[in-house]
């Protein structure tokens, strides 16, 4: 389940309290006081077994007696009563639960891991949804629900934060609340046997109230449906999130803290960066980045221009510019001169721009006018430090008006640091905030906000970045790759030898040494004599996987006898370090001589909590000594690559330097979006290196490979959906043939200019619609989809696209949507029933309940759709929703 129910947990009309208590101090008064003192609009009933008042109201012995049917339970009872109770609230019709109670496995207990599974399956049967158990509870400001035991009142706010600590929940009531920052929601997740990430996400991104979602998480659980739920709302709202266990005992704290595996801290980060959401390390960073993100505040660029009074505070600010990766702006000559024209003689005239000390407010307006004129400004930070002779309030107001003056000429944003805990400054600070300023206590505070912002804006450009396609004469030998794979597991062998990986790659495009196998040193020798010396011999043995550790590779062997001397030394060492080790011979190739190639590293592992994990990085003998490296998901395209590669220090010497021509780039993406392709489509891959590869100007050669397989292909599947071209198919329209086939990131260009050309066949079209001018961001959204979440189908002739079709599904994949629109031409009729064919029988693949569709009853033929099972809604109008129920809707 994803966001069934979720309306009961945090839209609920009535509150019920299983477990209040009237003993002072207790957990059960602590939850009924803050539910009375909060303000709750809707009904409150407690529930305890003796008392007949608390917080000064009736309360009742248990769940049967109480008068109405509450929308949502919150549960502080022993353990053992807690699935009893939730089976109860179930029958009697309530469909949202907090369960604050502990002792459900955190620790791994039997005993715990039992009631965790008692709870779940007492909710099932109703389609109850349960947040925690293990928390602190739920608090929402705008409907005054305070469902938690918080020591503090929770401002209302646009800020929902969503973690897995109860102490950290705490810790932020505690912060915020001096600061005024107020929450929308503040849901503590504890032990997440059912609501987790997946669902908070999905339900906070359509929720209006909120302008930010902040995430603390200490372990992921459904990978797949937490990246497709960050990934759709990291494009409609900023996601920040703080990842603990970091370090190794960090993780392993999480772990016996939440009872879920945390997985590796790479991994996640990878993770984060491909949803495109933003990673802090500190409950500090993650509120200044919420504070600028959800004032709007997204820079184009990493160049800041530095307005201050005080030259050291600048020096200070510039320096954790540098150290976060950014830039300070070069002002233009024009800038310069219109500064000397206002400023006092000794101003700077470079930037920081220090405007001297005794700065009057009129002086800051001066000074911030002239720099958002500058072109190679991305954003000016403001600072004041305080002053006897001049006001840091004054300096405040006359930045406001200045800004309000301005508004709308400028898209240059504007932070603020305005130094000092005096009184004069936290009003400054408040002015400021109150206009919709993000302003900081200090210099480093207000850079590493702006960092951030730069980060984010770079995250969501990349999100709508459109992929190069890969030369698609260049398809993959599957078959080939298949029978490699599936004949080491017949033989029961999990490595492959590195003859047999070399040709699974071969298979796949990838450039590889010719690589021989020799049984025995006379077929050494014959095969060293027909590749030509100087050669490379290497012992062939299913135990030995590093052949360098036992010594098993010889190179540059420029003859016969060198040869094999050399092999029969390798087999010496081979059987003194390892002599249980089968050795079945040995393998040949040729010496590879290219002076100046750069050893990379590309590999594939699977991570215990997102499956395959791609890896690139420097590579060779001391690939682990020099640990350059970066993680991606698959799948990759070319520019997920691209970025894959630019994370790295290696991809600096790739660019070239001195005499050293730069590497074809092009060629190690591509044997990346290879490599990817690879570990897509054979599941029984759980892990693979290729190293090293060779890079230069002349392009790429992979020279020893490792894979090894299982049977039943691997434990965790693959967290991001894969391109699905096993719905791609040839069709006849017009009597043409065409191909039928889900639209690709690399397809926009081609959708922008058809997209005009299409009339739509379903009215209302939200995706669909003839737009003159396609906005690249526009056709972005529609070409780079999760096809978990959604299907957009083309009709394609050649380069020409005739038809789209759209299957678009709710988060819980009960109901979807469709849409069709194609050309006005002779090819319509047939595209159309090939689209809505097809898409028909993928909802039902998929256990799509029911299917809408919207028709303009005047300008379509309704047999179309009524000859599929479609039928019209019971009051018919000129714009109706048709339907077809394909299944029951669980």
């Amino acid at each position: 389940m994803t966001i069934r129910n979720l309306e009961a947990l945090f839209e609920p009309q009535s509150v019920a309290l299983i477990g209040a208590s009237p003993r002072q101090g207790s957990l059960g008064q602590l939850l009924a006081r803050n539910m009375r003192r909060a303000g709750f609009r809707g009904r409150i009933d407690f529930v305890h077994p003796r008392a007949e008042e608390i917080e000064g109201q009736v309360s009742y012995p248990d769940v049967a007696s109480l008068p109405e049917v509450p929308d949502l339970a919150v549960i502080a009872t022993p353990p053992d009563a807690v699935a009893g109770i939730i089976g109860e609230l179930g029958e009697r019709g309530t469909r949202g639960a907090v369960v604050i109670t502990a002792g459900f496995g955190e620790g791994g207990s039997a005993e715990g891991v039992a009631r965790r599974q008692a709870i779940l399956d007492a909710a099932q049967p109703h389609l109850l949804r349960i947040v925690g158990p293990n928390g602190v509870g739920l608090v929402i400001p705008r409907l005054g629900l305070d469902a938690s035991f918080v020591h503090l009142p929770v401002a209302d706010g646009g800020l929902a934060f969503v973690g897995q600590s109860g102490a950290v929940i705490v810790g932020v009531v505690d912060w915020a609340q001096p600061r005024g920052v107020g929450f929308s929601h503040l849901v503590s997740m504890g032990d997440m046997a059912d609501v987790d990430f997946g669902d908070m996400l999905d339900y906070l991104a359509r929720d209006p109230g909120t302008t930010a979602i902040l995430l603390y998480i200490e372990a992921v659980t459904n990978t797949r449906k937490f990246m497709s739920a960050a990934r759709a709302a990291a494009r409609v709202k900023p996601v920040i999130v703080m990842k603990a266990g970091r370090h190794e005992e960090g993780a392993r704290a999480a772990a016996s803290h939440t009872g879920a595996l945390a997985g590796s801290d790479a991994v996640h980060d990878a993770a984060f960066r491909r949803a495109g959401m933003l990673r802090v390390t500190s409950l500090r960073e993650l509120f200044e980045a919420a504070e600028l993100l959800s004032d709007g505040v997204e820079p184009r660029g990493d160049r800041l221009a530095i307005v201050t009074n005080g030259g050291g505070f600048g020096v200070l600010a510039t320096d954790a510019l540098i150290e976060e990766g950014g830039r300070l702006a070069e002002l233009d000559p024009a800038t310069i001169a219109a500064l000397d024209r206002v400023l006092p003689a000794t101003w700077s005239r470079a930037n920081p721009i220090d405007i001297i000390g005794d700065a009057p407010g009129e002086r800051y307006v001066e000074a911030i006018g002239h720099v958002l004129d500058d072109p190679g400004v991305d954003a000016v930070l403001v600072m004041n430090c305080p002053t006897a002779v001049a006001s840091s309030f004054e300096a405040a107001e006359a930045v406001v008006g200045a800004l309000a003056d301005l508004d709308g000429q400028h898209d240059v944003p504007v932070i603020g640091a305005w130094i000092g805990d005096s009184a004069e400054a936290l009003r400054a600070r408040r002015l400021l905030d109150d206009h919709g300023l993000a302003v900081f206590e200090t210099p480093d505070e207000a850079v590493g906000a702006f960092m951030h912002g730069v980060r984010y804006s770079r995250a969501q450009a990349q999100l709508l970045e459109t992929p190069p396609a890969l030369d698609a004469d260049q398809l993959p030998d599957r078959d080939a790759a298949l029978a490699v794979v599936d004949g080491a597991i017949a033989e029961e062998r999990e490595w492959l030898s590195e003859h047999e990986a070399k040709g699974v790659l071969a298979a796949y495009g990838i450039p590889t040494v010719e690589t021989v196998v020799a049984r025995d040193l006379d077929e050494l020798t014959a095969e060293a004599d027909r590749l030509g010396y100087p050669v490379v011999v290497k012992i062939l043995s299913p135990q030995i996987t590093h052949k360098s550790d036992v010594g098993g590779v010889a190179l540059d062997l420029g003859s016969a006898e060198a040869a094999r001397d050399a092999a029969r030394r390798m087999v010496e060492r081979a059987r003194a370090v390892a002599p249980d080790a089968t050795i079945e011979g040995f393998t040949v190739q040729p010496m590879v001589e290219r002076p100046g190639a750069q050893e990379l590293i590309l590999g594939m592992t699977e991570d215990a909590q997102f499956g395959p994990v791609l890896l690139f990085g420097h590579g060779g003998t001391a690939t682990e000594v020099i640990a350059d490296r970066a993680l991606a998901l698959p799948p990759l395209n070319l520019a997920l690559a691209r970025r894959l590669i630019g994370e790295t220090r290696v991809s600096r010497l790739l660019a070239g330097y001195r005499d050293r021509p730069p590497a074809d780039l092009e060629a190690i993406a591509e044997t990346l979006v290879r490599l990817s392709d690879l570990v897509v489509d054979r599941p029984e891959i759980v892990e693979l290196d290729i190293n090293p590869l060779l890079a230069d100007e002349r392009g790429v050669l992979a020279l020893d490979a490792r894979i090894r397989v299982v049977p039943g292909g691997r434990e965790m599947p693959l967290a991001i959906s894969p391109y699905p071209a096993h719905l791609s198919r040839a069709v006849v329209v017009a009597e043409r043939p065409m191909m039928l086939r889900p639209i690709r990131p690399e397809d926009e260009p081609v959708v922008r200019e058809a997209i005009p050309e299409l009339d739509p066949e379903t009215a209302r079209p939200r995706y669909l619609a003839p737009v003159a001018d396609l906005s690249h961001e526009t056709a972005a959204r529609l070409t780079q989809i999760d096809y978990d979440r959604e299907l957009l189908l083309a009709v394609i002739e050649g380069r020409r696209l005739i038809g789209l079709g759209r299957l678009g599904a709710d988060p819980d994949n009960v109901r979807a949507d469709l849409e069709l629109s194609t050309l006005t031409d002779e090819t319509r009729e047939d595209s159309l029933d090939a689209l809505l064919d097809a898409l028909i029988a993928e909802a039902q693949v998929r256990g799509i309940g029911t299917l809408s569709v919207h028709l303009d009853a005047e300008r379509v033929a309704a047999e179309r759709y009524r000859a599929r099972g479609f039928a019209p809604p019971e009051v018919r109008g000129d714009l109706e929703e048709w339907t077809a129920v394909l299944g029951a809707e669980a």
